[in-house]
């Protein structure tokens, strides 16, 4: 079979390539899947150019992608729930190919008011929203919101779950985004070429930092008292985020010890903070899927590749700003 393959850290175009390799062989907990369409985020292109190497450890080449939709073609002995023929979608390594493999735990049915197209964008920008603003924000109606970025993939479905919820939002992004982004739901749209948030966002219950550095920390400014700060970059790297990333003890108590500034601006607003780094669970895309049957969620897809303009994809998504997500066609 073809697939994406990375074969080192560096610039996008030398370090990708498509390859033919064996169709991936599948375990007992496992489901083998024609891949229909793929679906790239940020988190994918770091990683070739090295940005979490110190962090994740590869071996290559390594097939790269993490969202996808599908069919069955092949169970693993212990798979009771999913047959041969099964239409889903989820998350697994590997998944700009033309077979992927993925644990049962990491997958569910595609919404029959779905195209392969449309749910297969949605697996990680989704799980990574609801594990945010359900576990650890808590979410609920009425609450006053800032989700930065909001037309980026993770944006524009996190700005429409929030108004599920029935949460007030507020969102960052360009004059030119504004109308769009209104139509998903957003109440206050801040223009951040002209405008700033610190002027117009106070007493917020949540805000959902997707820039991390300074965003971070500017978020305790307008959180109320008690309020809570949740990014999905890590400002600093702390002992909270070692054990995310699921680091070393030894390097975790070594962080302990270090001064903390987000450790002190929780103190002095009786906040929470929390880096998320989202893990894959079936009970996240199950609500995915009931979302998109509801119609609840609205995927935004800017531009749909080829399988074998995957490397533009990869070179596209670097260059920012793209208006949800990327869809990669196999």
């Amino acid at each position: 079979m073809k697939a994406l393959m990375q074969i080192g850290y560096g610039k996008l175009f030398e370090n990708l390539e498509i390859q033919e390799i064996e169709i991936p062989k599948i375990g007992n907990n496992d489901v083998l899947i024609k891949v229909h369409y793929a679906s790239i985020n940020p988190h994918d292109y770091k990683v070739v150019l090295g940005e979490f190497k110190k962090m994740e450890k590869l071996n290559f080449p390594t097939s790269v992608g993490s969202d996808f939709s599908g069919t069955i073609v092949e169970v693993g002995k212990n798979i009771e729930h999913f047959v041969i023929g099964d239409e889903i979608f989820g998350t697994s390594h590997g998944t700009v190919a033309e077979y992927c493999k993925a644990d049962v735990s990491t997958i569910s049915l595609k919404s029959r008011n779905f195209s392969f197209k449309d749910i297969s964008v949605l697996p990680v920008v989704g799980m990574t929203t609801i594990q945010s603003f359900n576990r650890i924000g808590g979410i609920k109606k009425g609450d006053r919101i800032l989700i930065h970025a909001g037309s980026g993939g993770v944006g524009t479905f996190a700005i429409q779950y929030a108004k599920s919820k029935g949460a007030f939002v507020y969102t960052t992004t360009s004059k030119a985004n504004s109308e769009w982004i209104k139509k998903i739901g957003a109440d206050v749209i801040i223009d951040y070429k002209k405008e700033s948030y610190l002027d117009i966002c106070s007493n917020l219950d949540i805000v959902f930092d997707t820039l991390g550095d300074q965003y971070t920390f500017n978020a305790f400014m307008i959180i109320k008292k008690g309020g809570k700060v949740i990014s999905l970059l890590p400002a600093e790297i702390n002992k909270q985020v070692a054990k995310e990333f699921r680091m070393p003890k030894l390097i975790t108590f070594l962080l302990s010890l270090k001064p903390s500034r987000i450790e002190k601006l929780i103190k002095e607003k009786q906040a929470i903070y929390k880096f998320i780094f989202m893990r894959p669970n079936k009970s996240d895309l199950d609500e995915i899927s009931q979302l998109t049957d509801n119609n609840k969620i609205k995927p935004i897809i800017e531009k749909i590749f080829d399988f074998n303009r995957s490397i533009e994809a990869f070179e596209y998504l670097e260059k920012g700003h793209t208006k949800g997500k990327l869809a990669i066609k196999i």
